[in-house]
């Protein structure tokens, strides 16, 4: 009786457990910052600070404000996290200058390193008490943060750009996700457990891309996208989410969510009526050409007609209807519903909402 008794405690015991582990599970988390790597796909000014005015896509969630770019010393805010990414950055650095290629300096390694010196410096200044104070992160916040990652897309059209095969730009793929994976481990490091990572969209579909890298029409599929540079960004996107799947392993208190952004983009194009859209692929702000593109005159561009400046560059008069903000970029309508699409973990492996991304994938049993 002894014997069955124990062990019905003992099974008592675990299914107690288990319901706190259950219910401590389906809390949802309460990220008091949000610390982000990339390129414009999540620049807030970054590249700005650098090189002056640069025009980038906005959206937030979570109820925080917009993050201060960490380059821009003019009225910023880190109470909430900072912003590390710039227009035209790469996970692995580039031999060329911005002014050659177009391709930021600050690549990944540059964007931790600036992090890396962040952690301590902002609470030097938060030490000091008032304004510095208000304006600077808890020490606390930097392990209860999230940590966000949205780079690579840049490592793959950096190729193309340089006239390289997509065979060629393959070769070089896994140490482009060796540097991103050291980059999370360094992270992790510091303290932080909590990672949202974004894969690449489908650069085939981008008339930045389509427009400065002709392809013949047979390697066009229905939504007139590139097939094989499509193929390339899932190649890229299938070797990050193994890094995932090994970062887990090596780092066994992170909660590391991986995002399927690429699907939800590619919905977009391919579903435009499906989703509000009736232009997938031209340029909403542009100028010229069958994408409404032109690498030398963008959007906002101007050309001297008689000795004036004239506006060429000009916006769509709807551009909640278009996908494609200035060639390179979504809408703002667009990048909502790609939000949209992902926030509630569908798209995500572990499939989980955004507002759970704190709680760590469980192992299933053998």
């Amino acid at each position: 009786m002894e014997s069955h008794f124990s062990k019905l405690l003992v099974a008592t015991a675990m299914l107690i457990l288990l319901s706190v582990s259950l219910a401590a599970s389906s809390s949802p988390c309460k990220f008091p910052a949000i610390f982000n790597f990339g390129d414009s796909n999540s620049d807030t000014g970054g590249l700005s600070a650098l090189f002056g005015q640069a025009r980038s896509p906005h959206a937030n969630s979570l109820k925080l404000p917009y993050l201060s770019a960490y380059l821009d010393s003019v009225g910023s805010n880190f109470t909430h996290g900072a912003n590390f990414a710039t227009a035209g950055s790469t996970i692995r650095p580039q031999n060329t200058t911005i002014r050659q290629s177009g391709f930021s300096p600050v690549s990944l390694d540059v964007q931790y390193n600036e992090f890396y010196d962040f952690q301590p410096r902002s609470q030097t200044a938060r030490s000091r008490g008032g304004v510095f104070e208000q304006l600077m992160p808890k020490a606390e916040d930097f392990s209860r943060a999230l940590y966000t990652f949205d780079i690579g897309q840049n490592d793959l059209t950096s190729g193309l750009f340089l006239n390289m095969s997509t065979t060629q730009v393959k070769a070089y793929v896994p140490d482009v996700l060796n540097q991103f994976s050291s980059i999370v481990k360094n992270v992790y490091s510091q303290g932080g457990r909590y990672f949202w990572i974004h894969n690449t969209g489908p650069i085939g579909c981008l008339p930045y891309v389509l427009d400065r890298l002709p392809i013949p029409a047979a390697q066009l599929d229905k939504a007139g996208c590139v097939t094989p540079y499509n193929k390339l960004a899932r190649f890229f996107n299938r070797g990050l989410k193994q890094a995932v799947v090994q970062l887990r392993k090596e780092l066994p208190l992170a909660a590391i969510t991986y995002v399927d952004v690429y699907s939800a983009k590619y919905s977009l194009i391919s579903q435009p009526q499906k989703h509000g859209f009736e232009q997938p692929i031209r340029a909403c702000c542009g100028h010229g050409g069958k994408y409404n593109f032109n690498k030398h005159i963008g959007c906002g561009g101007k050309i001297r007609v008689h000795g004036k400046d004239v506006l060429v560059g000009k916006a769509c008069q709807d551009p909640s209807l278009w996908v494609n903000w200035d060639g390179v970029h979504f809408t703002e309508a667009a990048n909502k519903r790609v939000f949209d699409q992902i926030v509630d973990g569908s798209l995500s492996d572990p499939p989980t909402p955004l507002k759970f991304a704190c709680h760590r994938k469980q192992q299933q049993p053998h």
